[in-house]
């Protein structure tokens, strides 16, 4: 699991667990229960563990506490405590929807096979107002068959995220996958949410047929490559396909150019560069391709001097943007961004870690070779994505010293990769 993100606060497991043990009326105004519930992601001890417990069973209503409340259970979940069962297992009962939803993730990553449990989770199909989603994925990942029909009955909901959670459960618990190809449909419908979930839905089905359909899927490429990187990493462990089965597609979408994504959005008319720009700060990645497509297809000449402009004025610090922006210079081969794009490529702030990879690839395009050893110094990263980036970046330099290096790396796929090169030389 990567846990960059984890240690944000500036707290020890003690300190943590005294503040989660603090009555929410008695928190001051620089405090925080909800981050110590989160903060205790770090410690899986008995103490970490107790004290979440104890969160949980302090169900004053008031709102803090019962977001404290959701936060503890999921952190449980995330920890995979087994002891906190039977006290997940009581909000499954709650009047807070949010916190059954967690409780119910919670236990299907905790992992149970008490039919007690699983049909408690099963009958929450039939009250009103709860995430069904979430219900259905849990019995399907529990393999709890008498929900089958319960479950069944959901596959043609007009709610998409939640039909694709049903047709999949139904094609796990049945072991008939005919209809998940009714989930890689989802994967170009027009809505960025039915597209993001259909990406969880394959991977949980372990459908590996999907792999070239989501290199295709104009999600954020966090979410395409994280899709196309697990079912590899499963495919190849299960030896059911092979790595040059997976390659093209996993560096096809690594390099996310707009061309090799099927786009859901279109324009009536040519839009202006200003238009266009801000485009590339929408959370609807399918608009942000369109843009980009837009802007290499029609505005190429003048688009160097408006990709610094917002950079300046916006973009910098704007984590979405800023990665659009990084790979728009690598693939206008604007050599006068080389400084910026050295600065991406070394960028260590968390929320700018995407656009690292980013860089890598915008470099190779630029071809100045002065960045061959900068990418270099990437090889020995622990980000993942970055590290593949930089073997495809080097290899575009002609350079091929990183194949060796990387022969025994922890990492299957950049093992394979290294690996199937090499034995190329």
């Amino acid at each position: 699991m990567d846990k960059r993100f984890n240690s944000f606060f500036n707290l020890t497991e003690d300190q943590a667990i005294a503040l989660l043990d603090t009555p929410q009326d008695q928190i001051g105004e620089e405090d925080s229960r909800y981050i110590a519930a989160s903060h205790l992601i770090n410690f899986s001890s008995d103490k970490a563990i107790a004290a979440l417990i104890r969160a949980i069973q302090q169900t004053d209503d008031a709102l803090d506490n019962r977001i404290v409340r959701r936060k503890s259970v999921e952190t449980l979940g995330r920890l995979q405590a087994t002891q906190s069962l039977p006290i997940i297992r009581e909000c499954l009962a709650d009047s807070d929807c949010f916190l059954t939803e967690n409780a119910v993730w919670a236990i299907g990553e905790i992992g149970t096979n008490d039919t007690g449990i699983l049909e408690e989770i099963a009958q929450l199909l039939d009250k009103p107002s709860q995430s069904y989603r979430v219900i259905i994925q849990t019995l399907a990942k529990l393999d709890y068959q008498p929900a089958l029909e319960r479950i069944r009955k959901f596959t043609n909901n007009t709610d998409l995220p939640l039909a694709s959670a049903a047709i999949t459960a139904v094609c796990r618990l049945t072991r008939d996958y005919a209809d998940m190809e009714k989930v890689v449909d989802l994967l170009h419908n027009a809505s960025v949410i039915a597209r993001r979930l259909s990406v969880q839905d394959l991977i949980d089905a372990k459908y590996y047929a999907a792999i070239p359909n989501i290199s295709t899927c104009p999600v954020s490429l966090v979410f395409r490559l994280r899709g196309v990187r697990m079912l590899a990493e499963d495919g190849l462990n299960e030896g059911a396909i092979a790595f040059s089965d997976v390659e093209p597609y996993l560096e096809k979408s690594l390099r996310d150019h707009p061309n090799d994504l099927i786009l859901v959005h279109s324009y009536d008319t040519l839009p202006a560069l200003s238009f266009l720009l801000r485009e590339l700060y929408e959370t609807d990645f399918g608009r942000c391709y369109l843009a980009i497509k837009t802007i290499l297809d029609n505005y190429a000449d003048v688009a160097p001097d408006a990709l610094f402009g917002t950079y300046a004025e916006e973009a910098h610090n704007d984590y979405g943007a800023h990665f659009h922006v990084m790979k728009l210079f690598g693939w206008l081969k604007y050599a006068p961004a080389y400084d910026l794009l050295i600065e991406a490529l070394h960028n260590k702030q968390p929320q700018f870690q995407k656009s690292r990879a980013a860089a890598a690839i915008a470099l190779a395009e630029i071809g100045d070779v002065r960045a061959i050893p900068e990418i270099k110094a990437c090889l020995t990263t622990q980000i993942w994505d970055l590290k593949y980036a930089s073997l495809l970046a080097l290899e575009k330099f002609g350079d091929r010293s990183g194949y060796e290096l990387l022969s025994e790396d922890s990492d299957l796929l950049i093992r394979e990769k290294a690996n199937s090169k090499k034995n190329q030389n």
